[in-house]
């Protein structure tokens, strides 16, 4: 079952993709460490955006990267290879459908997934099945509901706001960085660990400006502009003040916060 993806496969989300991965490397991966001689399944892997850090990170394990679309496991392939990596392998497979025998990993890992999934509760129980007794499965999600900046725009809340009913209206949910203990506890998970990840930015962070403000998160929201337009959640004038907006928080003396938030359960 391929999902809907809110955000589109051009190459410009290709770009987005890796400029929030390597933003946001330190703040949602510094401890994401396995032992040597783990075997990691990471589903939903996509272009490999966080597959490059998990690798780097963890040369003495195993990884098996599944994603549903080939096109994006070119990319990720293509990434691996560049990095002289060669602990991870990539298959196609569909999440409910995965070609593996039950209890063959210690880990699972999937991040920024769930958010598209039409009933992600099932999608982390496929998964369970696939880890071992005692194994661990870390989710990694954001929560659109958690932005907040200066200076303060309406038109930018209601552009915002597009992006959370486009995805809701494919099934996806923008806001699930808040469930993420429920969605493992419902799923029969035990020793849940949930911490949250804030992004905080203002001019003494240059790195976070540019990275987050204005190529991961404005650049996000920017992408539904025409799907917005077209459903008529907004009109024009709106939706680019909003977009405006967004940008002006990264100039002085603006700020913007967004939470992300990791969790860790044992089967």
């Amino acid at each position: 079952m391929k999902p809907d993806y809110v955000h589109g496969y051009s190459a410009k989300e290709n770009q987005r993709l890796q400029d929030q991965a390597s933003t946001l490397t330190d703040l949602l991966h510094a401890d994401s460490l396995f032992p040597p001689g783990s075997r990691i399944l990471e589903a939903g892997c996509g272009v490999g955006s966080q597959t490059l850090t998990l690798a780097q990170q963890n040369p003495g394990v195993s990884f098996t990267s599944v994603d549903v679309s080939e096109l994006s496991l070119e990319q990720a392939r293509r990434r691996i290879q560049a990095a002289g990596l060669n602990n991870v392998q990539f298959q196609q497979a569909d999440i409910f459908r995965l070609p593996f025998d039950p209890e063959s990993f210690d880990h699972v890992f999937v991040c920024f997934v769930l958010e598209h999934l039409p009933d992600p509760v099932a999608a982390i129980i496929a998964l369970q099945k696939m880890l071992k007794s005692g194994g661990t499965m870390t989710l990694i999600e954001g929560d659109h509901g958690s932005a907040y900046f200066h200076p303060d725009s309406e038109a930018a809340h209601q552009a915002i706001q597009c992006q959370i009913r486009l995805q809701a209206g494919i099934g996806g949910n923008a806001l699930i960085g808040r469930e993420l203990y429920p969605l493992l506890r419902k799923s029969g998970f035990k020793d849940i660990r949930v911490s949250p990840r804030m992004v905080y930015v203002d001019a003494n962070k240059p790195e976070l400006v540019d990275g987050f403000i204005r190529k991961t998160f404005t650049a996000m929201i920017e992408g539904v502009r025409q799907k917005a337009l077209e459903a008529k959640m907004i009109d024009a004038a709106t939706f680019d003040q909003g977009i405006r907006d967004l940008y002006r928080t990264a100039d002085l003396p603006g700020t913007f916060c967004y939470t992300f938030f990791k969790a860790v359960g044992v089967k």
